[in-house]
């Protein structure tokens, strides 16, 4: 069974930065896309930002500009650097992982808390 295991979330006043982190228990050429979701009270879930396994990345309009997704070159880890944050991109943040074959896996889920 695949595992994703996320680190970082926590409490930060508006403007201010985070950078969430992905491990998961899964050979690296078996990674299609890795990204991170977030849902937040009330929402439903929605892509933040995805990295492919060729480098390509796309992002959610909200925090284009503001937030960095990133991979470790030959490892199953992907980072969010979140800058500039806004009281808006206070939710749960979940790790998503697509693999080959296709299969979905998420992380337990992170809480971003920003303060106004």
């Amino acid at each position: 069974q695949v595992q994703l295991v996320e680190s970082g979330g926590g409490l930060v006043q508006a403007g201010g930065s985070l950078t969430l982190s992905c491990a998961a228990s899964i050979n690296v050429l078996r990674i299609n896309t890795m990204g991170w979701y977030r849902q937040a009270p009330g929402n439903q879930r929605e892509l933040v930002a995805r990295i492919t396994r060729t480098g390509s990345t796309n992002y959610a309009r909200s925090v284009e500009g503001r937030f960095t997704i990133s991979r470790v070159t030959g490892k199953s880890t992907v980072y969010l650097q979140m800058n500039s944050l806004k009281p808006e991109d206070t939710a749960v943040y979940y790790c998503n992982l697509n693999s080959i074959p296709n299969v979905e896996y998420w992380g337990q889920g992170t809480q971003v808390t920003v303060s106004s």
